[in-house]
Formats: C-alpha cells, sequence, structure tokens
C-alpha cells in the first residue's frame, strides 16, 4: 500500500488501490450471482447477548453507545459492532424464515469490526464477503460440495497467486477422537486448530494437559492431522489408522462419506485447487461437519483467506432449526496482499478516460455539452475549471492519469471543431462528440497484473 494508515487497523485506499479493492468486489458479485446467489445487507449493529451466544471473544467485540444517554432514560439492551456476517445471519433468517424460499442461497459483502492487535492481514475494520446456503429442517449435503466449487470459481477470477482450499469434516475428526477414548472433543479441536501455529510437540503436550490424552491418544490425532490428499485416497489412509489405534466410530464413518464426496467431486471440476487436509479444525463452536480454510500458495504465513462449514443449529427459532453450510472471503485481507505485493493494479489512477479542456472561460458550456455526449455512450470524461495554458491542462490531465485530452475551437465560419490527443502518443486526430470512442482498452479501468502495464 502506498502509506500507512494514520489509526492502526482501519484501513484507508488511494483512489489507485479503491480501484483494485472495487475490482475485487464485482469479480465476487458477479460470481456468487451467476451461481444463484441473491445479495442481502443486515444491519451493522446487534445485541451484545445475540453476538455472543455461540462463544466468540467477548474482547474481541465493539460495543457502542452514545457519548450522552438522556437522564433518566431506561437502560435499553447493549449493543455491538458486529464481528462477523455468520451471526446476523442466522437472526435474520429466523426473523425473516416466512419470506425467504428454502433452500436460501445468498451473499452479503459488508464490513465488520474485529478487537484485534491490528497486524497484516488482520485489521480491526475490514470487509467480509460471505456466502451461506440455508435450510428450513434439513439442507443435503450436497450443498457443502457447491460451496467449495464456487469459491474456487470467484478466487480463480481474483489477481492473486495459487491457493489451495483446504477441507475436512468434524464428524471426521470427532468420531476418530471417540474412537479414541478422548470425549472431550471440543478441547481436542482446539488444540489441533493450533497445529501450524505452535508445532506438533506443544500441541501433543496441550492434548495431554487440556484434553486428559495419553501420549498414545496425542499421537494418534497428530498422525490424523498430518492426512493431506488431493484426492479421495485419504480414504485409505483413514481407515488404516483407525484400525491400528482400534478407533472405529459410527461418526468417523459418516465423516469419511461426506469428506469423500466433497473431495471426489472437486477432483473432477477443480483439479489441484482443493484438497482433503485433516489438519484443519475451525475453532468456532458452531461447525458441525464440512470445515474448510483457504491459503495463498507461497503466502501461508498470512493465513486463511476464506473459511467457513457446516452449521446444524446456529440459526433456530427454538421450535424450528434452519442448517447452513457457509463460507467467507477476507476481501481487505486479499487486497491488503495485492497491494502490497504488486499482484495487481489499475491501468489508471481515475475512471475518467477524457479530460476535456478549455479554451477560453466562455467555452466552458460547450466542453460539458461534449461531456453530455461522451458519457451518453458510457465515456468517462471530465471539464476543467478553467482555461488555464493548453500544457497546464495537459499536465493536470497526466498527473490523474487520464489518457485523452479533448479541445475545442472555433473555426472562421464560428463553428466548433473539435480534436482529441492521446497525451501517452502525442497523436492528435479530429473527433466527433456523437460518435467517437476511445481504444476498447482505455474505455473503462481495468485492473490488471501489475508487469503488463508498461512504464
Amino acid at each position: 500500500m502506498a502509506r500507512k494508515a494514520s489509526l492502526s487497523g482501519f484501513p484507508e485506499y488511494l483512489p489507485a488501490e479503491r480501484l483494485v479493492e472495487n475490482h475485487v468486489l464485482d469479480t465476487l458479485r458477479k460470481t456468487f450471482e451467476l451461481h444463484g446467489f441473491s445479495s442481502i445487507e443486515t444491519r451493522s449493529v446487534e445485541t451484545i447477548e445475540q453476538l455472543l451466544r455461540k462463544g466468540e471473544i467477548d474482547k474481541e467485540v465493539y460495543a457502542i453507545s452514545r457519548l450522552q444517554d438522556d437522564n433518566g432514560a431506561k437502560a435499553k439492551e447493549k449493543l455491538a459492532l458486529h464481528f462477523d456476517l455468520t451471526v446476523p445471519f442466522a437472526r435474520y433468517v429466523v426473523e425473516n424464515a416466512g419470506y425467504l424460499n428454502f433452500p436460501f442461497s445468498r451473499y452479503q459483502i459488508q464490513k465488520v469490526w474485529r478487537g484485534e492487535r491490528p497486524q497484516e492481514g488482520r485489521a480491526r475494520e475490514f470487509t467480509q464477503a460471505d456466502i451461506d446456503v440455508v435450510g428450513d429442517g434439513e439442507l443435503p449435503f450436497r450443498y457443502d460440495v457447491t460451496l467449495a466449487l464456487v469459491v474456487v470459481d470467484a478466487l480463480s477470477k481474483l489477481p492473486i497467486p495459487d491457493f489451495k482450499l483446504r477441507v475436512n469434516n468434524r464428524k471426521l475428526a470427532e468420531g476418530f477422537y471417540l474412537g479414541l477414548g478422548l470425549t472431550d472433543t471440543a478441547a481436542v479441536l482446539r488444540s489441533i486448530d493450533k497445529l501450524e501455529k505452535i508445532g506438533a510437540d506443544a500441541v501433543a503436550q496441550e492434548l495431554q494437559r487440556e484434553a486428559g490424552a495419553s501420549e498414545e491418544q496425542a499421537q494418534a490425532a497428530l498422525e490424523l492431522a498430518q492426512i493431506r490428499t488431493e484426492d479421495s485416497s485419504f480414504v485409505a489412509q483413514v481407515r488404516e489408522l483407525a484400525e491400528r489405534y482400534e478407533a472405529e466410530h459410527e461418526l468417523l464413518d459418516q465423516g469419511v462419506t461426506e469428506l469423500a464426496e466433497v473431495i471426489d467431486e472437486a477432483a473432477r471440476r477443480a483439479p489441484g485447487k482443493v484438497l482433503a487436509d485433516l489438519s484443519i479444525a475451525r475453532g468456532l463452536d458452531y461447525y458441525t461437519g464440512t470445515v474448510y480454510e483457504t491459503v495463498l500458495v507461497g503466502h501461508e504465513s498470512l493465513g486463511s483467506i476464506c473459511s467457513g462449514g457446516r452449521y446444524e443449529s446456529l440459526a433456530s427459532n427454538g421450535k424450528k432449526t434452519y442448517p447452513g453450510v457457509g463460507l467467507s472471503i477476507g476481501v481487505t485481507r486479499l487486497v491488503a496482499r495485492i497491494l502490497s505485493q504488486g499482484f495487481a493494479q489499475a491501468t489508471r489512477k481515475v475512471p475518467s478516460a477524457v479530460f476535456i479542456a478549455l479554451t477560453n472561460d466562455e467555452g466552458w458550456s460547450a466542453a460539458n455539452d461534449v461531456a453530455d455526449a461522451l458519457r451518453a455512450r458510457g465515456i468517462a470524461c471530465e471539464v476543467s475549471a478553467n482555461a488555464a495554458k493548453f500544457g497546464k491542462q495537459i499536465k493536470y490531465a497526466e498527473k490523474r492519469g487520464i489518457p485523452f485530452v479533448w479541445f475545442i475551437s472555433t473555426g472562421d465560419n464560428g463553428e466548433l471543431t473539435h480534436e482529441v490527443k492521446d497525451i501517452r502518443s502525442g497523436e492528435q486526430v479530429a473527433a466527433d462528440p456523437a460518435s467517437w470512442m476511445p481504444p476498447g482498452e482505455d474505455l473503462n479501468v481495468r485492473v490488471v497484473p501489475a508487469e503488463s502495464i508498461s512504464s
């Protein structure tokens, strides 16, 4: 990025950087809609009780209040900014169930707030792009497969390095742990989730300390977490491991079958992009089956750029449950890495393709007539505010990255004549405001690999 934010953890972009972010957002929107997802937006605030009911760490939540409360006013429900889009979406589904058609497929792109320690890839205010499918009472497992393929499609269209969507199944992991005799499966999952951060030895010690595992049980759990395949060959490895440690369990069988379905279809439709990775645990309590994490190859230290999973009871009104499966893309994390590593940049700094110069101040209205004609055909342009020397007006357009400057002059017969100059090449030609078009590559700002833009 071009500069450091003056308030840590709350990023702001320069115009050219914002064009890159908008390209990412537009690409995600178009892809999600191609797959049949509808856009919604939920409010930015929720009650604190609503936000914390699924075990999120309360120190990460930003509570909000008025600077000055009304004197004597009765205390109302305490509010906070949402820290993700999944919990608000669960409330939205319950409150609007009578107006929705199930299974309900939605995408949602919004800001969220989380009180974390700022660092690259982690901000306190950031944008997420979520997709979820929710059912009424039940949701076919095939949506777990669909979500993986939609995300692969979306990420493949972005200006980022190669990525791996890593998939596991909580039923598989929990079934294996139960088969081993480890009953506190949540504690085991929390420890395994730290594997990449603290290493196998530290995880083994934590399993013994926090989950009551023996040395052999900890070793077995770590061996399961080390299984990674790009096809369903993981099934044989899990079966062998379960037999060796006498860890067979019905839940394990269900998880193996479900994960194999995801991996088989992904290997067919997106070879090399989806990986069965049995170390993926996901720390949130509400996941019950498939879990996903995504990393950029060569940039694994950035952390997951896209995560999610299957949940059975996150959305419930007490009488009816709405199971779902969803994934969340960390847009701000992705954009920060795109900008800092120069993976891509905008072909110009501003949307304008044409700058209409003024010969004299009396010509300002005529210049706006030209602008109207160009804009009517989708050509972004702007009009000079004053009749400075042409060299100064051209330099202004050049600084803004505008490729064409339009000149208007009055002929001997009083008629207006028009010429347009490509200030990159110096070529200047006669032009008709009613028909002139810039070359296709200059009509709109494009976001392209940085090396493809010549200096």
